[in-house]
């Protein structure tokens, strides 16, 4: 079993985020602000939001396995009606893609979200043809509640998008207290 870490962002880190984020498969199943190709100055804006942001209503993390970065997490509160919900998002770096990384990091990041903030929801957003994004939240416990059709366009094409969801309940039944 790899060692899988969730750790805030540092400095440090830009070069090898930007080299772990550069690949347009990564891009392709994320929202536009997510760039293609990946440079060390959006690395730097990054991760400098991220530190700006730490102790907020949100966790912003790297995925780190065996002391190397190969991803991305994060949970953000929302607010007004969706106060007692958060949005996850990820991604990893594609020679990590398939040994359970992902999975477990979700797991993770879910838990500290529910342990730290006041609220009942977690819910992501992967496109409707991102097969392995619907495998990670299924098998972290997601519930697939909907399929939002021709709900978004990225690329100069019309996807379909799923709404998953986890709720507080389940996941103090599936990862315990």
């Amino acid at each position: 079993m790899k060692n899988i870490i969730l750790r805030p962002w540092k400095t440090e880190d830009t070069k090898v985020l930007a080299a772990a984020a550069n690949h347009p498969q990564i891009a392709q199943n994320l929202r536009n602000v997510f760039p293609h190709p990946y440079t060390v100055a959006d690395a730097a804006w990054f991760i400098n939001d991220c530190i700006q942001k730490e102790g907020t209503d949100q966790l912003l993390r790297a995925i780190e396995v065996d002391g190397t970065i190969v991803g991305s997490i994060s949970v953000a509160k929302k607010d007004d009606v969706y106060e007692k919900s958060a949005e996850l998002g990820y991604w990893l770096t594609k020679d990590y893609w398939g040994q359970g990384i992902t999975t477990q990091a979700v797991k993770m990041i879910c838990k500290e979200a529910f342990d730290r903030f006041d609220i009942i929801r977690i819910f992501a957003e992967p496109f409707d043809d991102n097969t392995g994004s619907k495998s990670v939240l299924e098998k972290a416990g997601f519930v697939c509640e909907g399929t939002m059709r021709d709900g978004i366009y990225k690329n100069g094409r019309v996807r379909s998008y799923c709404m998953y969801a986890l709720l507080r309940r389940e996941a103090q039944l599936l990862y315990g207290e």
